[in-house]
């Protein structure tokens, strides 16, 4: 599958590989930080320059068909974890749009007897 060989070249930082499933005018949101990066350049181009290399990075789960894929992963960038959700519109084989969501969440103590850690 497609999606399978982006996530494996975005969990070893194989930034060509990664960025081809991308159509060359795709857009890409960022909902949290009200951003929208336009074109597979620019989609790219932040990865390229950031200043850390993800220390860990890990597909819980792919799910979908036809045109929408949805996938669940957690990455880690200097100690921190965020889990991830990655929501891709594909047209031709090719990402056209998607949107990323990151959390990072702590469980609060008081409702610790009714879940596990």
């Amino acid at each position: 599958m497609r999606l399978d060989s982006h996530w494996l070249a975005s969990a070893i930082g194989d930034l060509g590989a990664e960025h081809d499933i991308y159509d060359d005018d795709v857009i890409c949101d960022y909902p949290q930080s009200a951003e929208r990066i336009h074109g597979r350049t620019n989609v790219q181009a932040p990865q390229s320059h950031h200043p850390g290399k993800p220390s860990g990075f890990d597909v819980k789960r792919i799910q979908g068909e036809g045109h929408l894929w949805i996938t669940e992963y957690a990455i880690a960038y200097e100690g921190q974890s965020a889990c991830t959700l990655s929501i891709m519109e594909l047209r031709d084989c090719e990402v056209v749009h998607e949107t990323r969501y990151f959390a990072s969440f702590e469980a609060p103590d008081w409702r610790s007897q009714w879940v596990q850690q």
